[in-house]
C-alpha cells in the first residue's frame, strides 16, 4: 500500500518516501510521541493477508531487536493499523556505499575502516545465529561521521522456501516480487551477491554472508561488481562458474588483503573463509601497520613505495619480505590488533534536553565498567531530573527523587550514584529508590565531586570557600579537605585518584578557566605541584593518560601514575565535546573499561553580547562588546546599567561596572581583591549597593558615580554564608537580600539603613523575614512597597511566590512549572520571572488591600534568553524592553551523546607513553 504524505500510522506520520524494493515500501515517518524521525519499512501488499507472513514478518522483528551494534540500523518496533503492518527502525542518514562506489573505487586505506565496521555487523549477527542473506551496496549506509550502518538484517529470510526440498532460483531472496522484477538493475543488484549456493537454491549459512563480504569489499577496491552479466542469468552463472578479474584490485593493496579477498570468494564453501571474524581481525592488522604492509607490497609488485624507495629490490629479497608478512599475520603468536575506535552518535533515550539552563556543567557520567550512563536531563517545563540507560539498551529510564539533580557520578562500585540538587549533595541507587541527602553544599549545586575507595566524597560546593570539601557517603557534616593556595580562587572538578594517593582538580580564575591549572595534590597532606598548565577539567584514565580542555580541545598527554607527572607529549584528540572555559566544565566521561561518551558541541565561553528585546520578540543592538556579565539592573531613569563582568579590566576579578548605554560609556565602580557583585541602585539613583567577597561576604555600598569609598552595611554581626542584594524599598531605608546559611539554606533578610547624605549614614542588624526549610532567595519589592516577590524551592522546584510586607503573611504562588528572577514593571500591573529553561513569563495581578491575586501568567515572547549568573535580565523602567542575550537557537534541542569504543587503543596512538 503506497502511503501518501501526512498519512498516520499508529504515532507515526509519514513524511516521504524514500524507496521500494521486493520486501516493501520504505518511508521516512516522524515519530511524534518521541520526536524523532524514524524509517517505516511497510509489508507489501501481496503479503498483507498472508498470516503466515505476518506472523514471520513479527517473528522477524523479535529476532531483529535482539541485534544491539553501533553498525546495525536498530528496529525499534512493529506497528499494526489495520492491514497495514510496518516495522519501525532506524532513520540513517548518509549515502549508501553504493552512492560512494558509484563515484569510483575506494582507496584501499579509505575502504578498510569501511570494511571492518560492515564486517563488524556480520560477526555480531552470526554470533546470535542470524544470517544476512541479503548484504550488498545497496544496504549499507555511509552517515556523514564515518559510521557505517548495515540495513534489512534477516528481511531477506522472509521469501525463505517452505520444506526440504530444492527450490527453483525464481524463489531466492529478494528476486521474486513484482517491484523487483520490474526493475532489472535491481534483479543484478541482488544476484551480483549471492553466493554459489544461495544460487543454486541450497540453504545458507554465515559462509554465504562471507561471500556477500568478499564481493562487497572487491566492489569497493575495483568500482565495478566482481560478477556482472547482461541479466539475471549471466549473472548467476558467473556467480556459479566465472572468476573475478583479479587484475582489476589496486597494486598496492597487501598481499594479504588479496589473498583474504580470494579466499572469501572461494566457490567450495569449504574451502570459504569460514568465519567473519577472520576477515576483521586481517583488517584490523593491515590497519594497525599500513606503512609496512604498503612497502611490502609495493616490493613485490615492483613498484616505489610511499617511503621514498627508488629502487627496486631483488626478487628474492622481496619473496622473503612476502613470506615473512604472511607468517607474522597468520601465526598464532602474532600481537594482538589495535583497535580502530568506533563512534555512534545516539538519542539518549528520553524525551528531554540533555543539560540543564543556567551555567554550564558536568551533566552526564559512564559507570567503572562502561555499562551505565548516567545524565541530567530537562523536561520540556525546565526542570532538571537524573536518567540511567543501560548502554546496550535504547531507552532510559528516569530516577524518581532526583528533580534538579545536576553533576553525576559514580561510587567506585558502580551501585550508586552521587549528584548535586537543591542545595544538597545526594545519592542514590542505580536500581532507583529513595534519594538520601548527604549534606547540605551551600548556596547552588557544586562544581564537581568524586568518590572515593573508602567512601569519602570530596566535592566543591559552589558558593563555599572555593576550597574543597569532604563528607563520608554515608552522610555527615562537611569538612575541609584542601587549601586554597596564594591568588587561588577556587578548586573545581576534582578526582579522586586510584588507590586514594592523591587528588587533582582544576584552579583558576571563574570565566578564564582556559589559562587555569590543572593540580595534583598527594594525600594526605604532600607537596602539590601543577601538572597541566593552561587546561581544566582534568581526569586520568586507565590507559595511563592525563586527560584535560584547553581552547574548546580534548588533549591526551601519557601520564605516570607512581610519579603523578606527564611523560610525553600532549596530543589533540579530534572529538567536538561541549566544554565551557567560563565554569571549566566539559561534558564527556570515560569508563575503566576503555568507552568514551560525550555531548557533542563546540568549546564556548561566558562572554555575549547585550541586546534589547522588546514585547513584539525584536531585538536591537545594546552592547554588542561580548563579556562574562551577570545581574544586570538599570537605574531608576533607565540610562544606565549596573552590572557585574569577569575580567573587564584584565585579569581574573570580577567588579561592578557602570554602563551608560546612551552614550555607549563602561566605568568601574570596584576596585580591589575579591568577587564584587549583584549591583542593586537605591530608589534615588544616587547609590548602588553590591555584595563584596568569597565565600563568607558581606554588603556594601557606593556612590554611583564612582566618588567616595565604599561603606559596609553588613558586618560582623552577621551570618558567615554568603550574601546577594534583592532589591530596595521605594523609601529608600530598607533593603531586602538573600543570605545563605548553612542549616536553613538561602534565607531572606530585611537590613535597614538610617540617616542620609548630610549627616550620613547608620546600618542597623539585619533580621529574618523569610527562613523556612527550604531556600528562599532574590527578594523584589513591588513598586509600592507593600509586597516582595521572591522564588522558593519549597515544592521540589523553584517558584515564584509574593508575600504583604511587612508582616509576611499570606503567601500567593505566581509560576507555575518552575520561575524564578521575578521583576517588577513599574508602569503596568505586571510581574515578570524566567522559567527554568529561560523562557520570559509575565503574570498580571490586582492588589486590593491585603488581598493580592495573580492572573494565569503567560509567554511573554517564545523565544529563550541566554542564562547569566544571578538573572539573565534587566527590566527597563519604561516596562516594554530587557536588556537580554539570545540563545543562538531557542528551539534547539540536545538529545544525542556521542559514545566511543576502543577509545584507548586510539589515545596511545596518538599519544603514547615515553619509554
Amino acid at each position: 500500500m503506497a502511503l501518501v504524505l501526512g498519512t498516520r500510522l499508529g504515532p507515526y506520520e509519514i513524511l516521504s518516501a524514500i524507496g521500494a524494493g521486493g520486501m516493501g515500501e520504505v518511508y521516512r515517518a516522524h515519530d511524534t510521541k518521541l520526536n524523532r524521525d524514524v524509517a517505516l519499512k511497510i509489508l507489501p501488499d501481496a503479503f498483507a493477508l498472508d498470516c503466515d507472513r505476518i506472523a514471520r514478518f513479527r517473528r522477524e522483528a523479535h529476532v531483529l531487536a535482539s541485534l544491539n551494534h553501533l553498525n546495525i540500523a536498530a528496529i525499534y518496533g512493529f506497528e499494526d493499523s489495520g492491514s497495514t503492518h510496518a516495522l519501525v527502525l532506524e532513520l540513517v542518514e548518509g549515502p549508501t556505499l553504493a552512492d560512494r562506489i558509484a563515484k569510483g573505487p575506494i582507496p584501499w586505506d579509505e575502504a578498510l575502516p569501511i570494511a571492518k565496521q560492515i564486517a563488524e555487523a556480520l560477526e555480531a549477527a552470526h554470533e546470535q545465529g542470524i544470517i544476512h542473506r541479503d548484504l550488498k551496496p545497496a544496504n549499507i549506509k555511509l552517515r556523514p561521521d564515518g559510521t557505517v550502518k548495515v540495513l534489512d538484517f534477516g528481511l531477506a529470510k522472509l521469501a525463505d522456501p517452505v520444506g526440504s526440498g530444492a527450490v527453483a532460483l525464481s524463489q531466492s531472496p529478494t528476486i521474486t516480487t513484482p517491484a523487483q522484477m520490474s526493475g532489472i538493475g535491481t534483479l543484478l543488484g541482488t544476484a551480483a551477491y549471492m553466493s554459489p549456493e544461495q544460487a543454486k537454491g541450497r540453504p545458507a549459512d554465515k559462509r554465504s554472508d562471507v561471500w556477500a563480504f568478499g564481493c562487497v569489499l572487491y566492489e569497493m577496491l575495483t568500482g565495478r561488481r566482481a560478477f556482472e552479466g547482461d541479466d539475471v542469468s549471466d549473472t548467476l552463472a558467473a556467480v556459479l562458474r566465472g572468476e573475478p578479474d583479479w587484475s582489476a584490485l589496486p597494486p598496492a593493496l597487501p598481499p594479504a588483503l588479496r589473498t583474504l579477498i580470494r579466499r572469501a570468494l572461494q566457490k567450495d564453501p569449504r574451502r570459504r573463509l569460514p568465519d567473519i571474524g577472520v576477515t576483521r581481525l586481517e583488517i584490523d592488522d593491515a590497519l594497525a601497520s599500513p606503512a609496512t604492509e604498503l612497502t611490502a607490497a609495493s616490493v613485490i609488485v615492483g613498484t616505489p613505495s610511499r617511503t621514498g624507495w627508488r629502487t627496486v629490490l631483488p626478487w628474492t629479497l622481496a619473496a622473503s619480505l612476502g613470506a615473512g608478512l604472511a607468517i607474522a599475520l597468520w601465526a598464532p603468536w602474532r600481537k594482538p590488533p589495535v583497535a580502530l575506535p568506533v563512534r555512534l552518535s545516539a538519542e539518549v533515550g528520553a524525551d528531554v534536553t540533555l543539560g540543564v539552563s543556567g551555567a554550564p556543567s558536568a551533566d552526564l557520567a559512564l559507570s567503572p565498567d562502561g555499562k551505565l550512563l548516567v545524565f541530567a536531563g530537562q523536561r520540556a517545563n525546565g526542570v532538571s531530573e537524573l536518567y540511567i540507560r543501560r548502554v546496550d539498551q535504547l531507552q532510559a529510564t528516569a530516577l524518581s527523587g532526583t528533580d534538579d539533580g545536576r553533576n553525576p557520578f559514580f561510587s567506585p562500585d558502580g551501585q550508586w550514584i552521587g549528584f548535586f540538587a537543591s542545595n544538597n549533595l545526594k545519592k542514590i541507587s542505580i536500581t532507583g529508590g529513595a534519594a538520601l541527602t548527604l549534606c547540605m553544599c551551600s548556596v547552588a549545586s557544586g562544581r564537581g565531586a568524586t568518590w572515593g575507595e573508602n567512601g569519602t566524597i570530596v566535592f566543591q560546593p559552589l558558593g563555599g570557600p572555593g576550597a574543597l570539601m569532604r563528607v563520608s557517603d554515608g552522610g555527615g557534616k562537611p569538612e575541609p579537605f584542601t587549601r586554597l593556595a596564594d591568588g587561588e580562587r577556587s578548586q573545581r572538578w576534582p578526582q579522586l585518584l586510584p588507590g586514594g594517593k592523591a587528588v587533582l582538580f582544576t584552579t583558576g580564575t571563574p570565566g578564564r578557566f582556559d589559562d587555569g591549572n590543572i593540580v595534583i595534590q598527594p594525600l594526605p597532606d604532600g607537596p602539590r605541584k601543577i601538572v597541566q598548565r593552561g587546561g581544566y577539567y582534568g581526569r586520568v584514565v586507565a590507559s595511563g593518560h592525563l586527560l584535560y580542555i584547553h581552547g574548546g580541545t580534548l588533549f591526551a598527554a601519557p601520564f605516570d601514575l607512581d610519579r603523578l607527572e606527564i611523560t610525553g607529549r600532549p596530543a589533540p584528540v579530534p572529538e567536538g565535546i561541549n566544554t565551557n572555559s567560563g565554569t571549566g566544565a566539559a561534558n564527556f566521561a570515560v569508563s575503566d573499561s576503555g568507552a568514551l561518551v560525550y555531548l557533542a558541541g563546540q568549546g564556548v565561553g561566558n562572554q555575549v553580547p547585550m541586546v534589547w528585546l522588546d514585547r513584539t520578540g525584536k531585538t536591537a543592538p545594546l552592547r554588542t562588546t561580548p563579556a562574562d556579565w551577570g545581574g544586570p539592573r538599570f537605574s531608576p531613569d533607565g540610562t544606565r546599567l549596573a552590572m557585574d563582568i569577569m575580567g573587564a579590566a584584565g585579569g581574573g576579578s570580577r567588579d561592578v561596572w557602570v554602563y551608560d548605554w546612551m552614550r555607549d560609556t563602561l566605568t568601574r565602580l570596584t576596585f580591589g581583591d575579591g568577587l564584587n557583585f549583584g549591583p542593586t541602585w537605591t530608589p534615588n539613583g544616587r547609590r548602588i549597593v553590591f555584595a563584596s567577597g568569597t565565600g563568607a561576604n558581606n554588603l556594601y555600598w557606593q556612590r554611583a558615580d564612582g566618588t567616595g569609598d565604599a561603606q559596609p552595611l553588613t558586618g560582623s554581626e552577621s551570618t558567615s554564608g554568603q550574601k546577594t542584594p534583592g532589591s530596595w524599598h521605594p523609601n529608600g531605608k530598607v533593603l531586602a537580600f538573600t543570605e545563605a546559611n548553612q542549616q536553613t539554606g538561602n534565607d531572606i533578610k530585611i537590613l535597614t539603613v538610617e540617616g542620609d547624605e548630610a549627616r550620613g549614614w547608620k546600618a542597623g542588624t539585619p533580621t529574618v523575614f523569610l527562613n523556612g526549610p527550604s531556600d528562599e532567595q532574590d527578594p523584589q519589592f513591588s513598586p509600592d512597597g507593600r509586597w516582595i516577590a521572591y522564588y522558593s524551592n519549597e515544592s521540589g522546584q523553584p517558584e515564584v511566590y509574593v508575600r504583604a510586607y511587612p508582616s509576611s503573611v499570606g503567601k500567593w504562588q505566581i509560576s507555575a512549572g518552575g520561575g524564578l528572577y521575578p521583576n517588577w514593571s513599574r508602569t503596568r500591573s505586571e510581574l515578570f520571572y524566567i522559567t527554568p529553561n529561560q523562557q520570559i513569563m509575565v503574570a498580571s495581578y490586582t492588589a486590593d488591600g491585603g488581598s493580592f491575586t495573580a492572573h494565569k501568567a503567560q509567554a511573554w515572547w517564545s523565544g529563550r534568553i541566554l542564562p547569566r549568573p544571578r538573572g539573565p535580565y534587566a527590566l527597563h523602567p519604561d516596562g516594554n524592553r530587557f536588556a537580554v542575550s539570545i540563545a543562538p537557537d531557542a528551539t534547539s534541542k540536545q538529545d544525542h551523546v556521542v559514545f566511543v569504543s576502543n577509545f584507548f587503543d586510539e589515545l596511545r596512538r596518538l599519544a603514547p607513553a615515553v619509554k
